[in-house]
C-alpha cells in the first residue's frame, strides 16, 4: 500500500483504534479482578470477626453472671469485658468503614465501567462517520475522476494515433500476419 493513498490511513486508524480496543478491555479487566478481590477479603474478614464477636458477647454475660458470687474476680471481669466491648466496637467500626470503602470502590468501578463503556460506543460512532465521509467525499470521487481521465487518455490516444495504412496495394504476408 502507498501511504498516499486514503485506504491506507483509514487501514492505520483501524489497527490503532482496534489496539485502543484490546487495552481498554485488559483495563476493565484488571479493574474487575481487583474488585473481586477486595469484596471477597473484606467478605473473609467480615467472617472471622463476627463469631469473634459472638464470643466477646457471651464472654460478657458470663462475666457478669460469675460477678454476683465472686466480688474480686467481679472487678477484674467487669474491667476486661470493659476492654473487650471497646475493641468490639472499634471492629466494628473497622469493618463498617470498609463495607462503606469496598461499596464505594465498586460504584467507582462501575461508573468507570460505564464510561469506558460510552466512550467506546461514541469512538466506534466516530470512525464509522469518518469512514462514510472519507468514503463519500474522496474514495468516490477519485473513482470517477479516474475513470474520467481514463476516458479522457483513450480519446486522445484515438486523436493523435497515426493514420491507419491504404488498402489499395497488396501486402506481403509477414505484414498481413496479426498476432
Amino acid at each position: 500500500m502507498n501511504p498516499n493513498e486514503p485506504q491506507f490511513w483509514m487501514m492505520i486508524s483501524s489497527i490503532v483504534i482496534a489496539i485502543t480496543f484490546i487495552v481498554m478491555a485488559i483495563s476493565l479487566i484488571a479493574i474487575a479482578f481487583t474488585v473481586r478481590r477486595v469484596v471477597q477479603t473484606v467478605k473473609n474478614l467480615e467472617e472471622k470477626v463476627e463469631p469473634l464477636l459472638a464470643k466477646v458477647d457471651a464472654i460478657g454475660v458470663q462475666g457478669k453472671e460469675i460477678s454476683v458470687h465472686f466480688t474480686e474476680v467481679s472487678n477484674n471481669l467487669s474491667i476486661a469485658t470493659k476492654y473487650l466491648a471497646e475493641s468490639t466496637e472499634l471492629v466494628k467500626d473497622e469493618v463498617a468503614e470498609l463495607r462503606q470503602i469496598v461499596g464505594h470502590t465498586a460504584l467507582t468501578a462501575r461508573d468507570k465501567v460505564d464510561m469506558v463503556s460510552r466512550t467506546i460506543d461514541r469512538t466506534h460512532d466516530q470512525v464509522t462517520t469518518t469512514t462514510e465521509f472519507v468514503n463519500q467525499k474522496i474514495v468516490v470521487p477519485a473513482r470517477e475522476i479516474a475513470a474520467i481521465m481514463a476516458g479522457v487518455k483513450k480519446g486522445l490516444e484515438v486523436l493523435f494515433a497515426p493514420a491507419p495504412k491504404q488498402i489499395d496495394r497488396v501486402y506481403v504476408d509477414d505484414e498481413m500476419f496479426i498476432g
